[in-house]
C-alpha cells in the first residue's frame, strides 16, 4: 500500500513546480457572486452555481500561478442546504497535484474534534485545514496524527483583525506574547504528530508581529500571511 504523500511535501512540490508561494482564496461572497436584484430572485440551486461558477472562473485563471487554493467553508456553509454539495464541486475543479487547505478555523477537542477532521478529510477531500489552537494540543491532534498523520494544518497565531491584540498580543509572564507561544508551540506539537504537520497563520498587515512570530518558530515553518 502507497504511503499517502504529506501536505507539506505536495506544497513544496507545488512551490517548486510553479515558482510561487501564492496561496488563492476562493470566498464566494453573496454579494460579489450576485447583485442585490439577483440574489433577490435566486433560487438557492442558482446561488451555489453563481458560487460555483464565481469560484471555477478563478480556478481557471489561476491555475499556472497557485501553490495552494484556500476555499472558505463558511461562504460555502452560508449557501444552505446544497452549500457542501457546491464545496465538493468546486474543489474537485483543482488538479489533484495542487494542494487545497480548507479555512475552517475548527477548535473542539476530542470526539467532536474527530468529526470536523472527518468532513474536511473525507468528504472535502482537503490536504490540511486552518485552526484555532487556543483549546490545546488535544484540540489540534485529531487533525494531524493517526489516520490524518499526512494532514497538516495551520494555527491561528496573530491574525490581522484589530480585535487580535485583546487576546495574541497579551503578554505571559515570561515576557513573550501569547502569539509567540504559539508559534513556538507550532514546533512541538509538530513533533508530537511525528512530522512536519503545522504552519501558522500571521496576517501579512502587521510587520512587526510577522517578524517576531517568524523569531519564535524557527525558518522552518511554513507561515500563511494573509493580507
Amino acid at each position: 500500500m502507497a504511503t499517502e504523500t504529506s501536505f507539506f511535501s505536495k506544497l513544496e512540490a507545488r512551490v517548486a513546480e510553479v515558482n510561487s508561494l501564492l496561496c488563492i482564496g476562493l470566498d464566494p461572497h453573496s454579494k460579489e457572486i450576485l447583485s442585490a436584484d439577483e440574489s433577490s430572485k435566486a433560487t438557492p440551486q442558482e446561488k451555489c452555481d453563481a458560487a460555483f461558477t464565481f469560484c471555477k472562473t478563478i480556478i481557471d485563471a489561476t491555475l499556472p500561478y497557485a501553490a495552494c487554493y484556500k476555499p472558505n467553508a463558511a461562504f460555502f456553509e452560508a449557501l444552505g442546504d446544497n452549500g457542501a454539495t457546491t464545496l465538493v464541486r468546486v474543489l474537485k475543479e483543482i488538479p489533484s497535484n495542487v494542494p487545497i487547505l480548507l479555512d475552517v478555523k475548527r477548535g473542539d477537542i476530542g470526539s467532536t474534534a474527530a468529526a470536523y477532521a472527518e468532513a474536511c478529510y473525507e468528504h472535502c477531500k482537503a490536504d490540511a485545514v486552518t485552526l484555532s489552537p487556543l483549546m490545546g494540543w488535544d484540540s489540534v491532534a485529531p487533525f494531524v496524527t493517526e489516520k490524518c498523520s499526512s494532514k497538516g494544518a495551520f494555527l491561528l497565531c496573530k491574525t490581522s483583525n484589530p480585535g487580535s491584540n485583546e487576546l495574541l498580543a497579551l503578554n505571559l509572564a515570561d515576557g513573550e506574547t501569547v502569539f509567540e507561544r504559539i508559534a513556538k508551540l507550532s514546533q512541538e506539537w509538530s513533533i508530537k504528530s511525528g512530522g512536519a504537520s503545522l504552519g501558522l497563520v500571521v496576517g501579512a498587515t502587521d510587520a512587526v508581529a510577522l517578524a517576531k512570530a517568524r523569531k519564535a518558530a524557527g525558518e522552518g515553518v511554513w507561515i500563511l500571511a494573509p493580507g
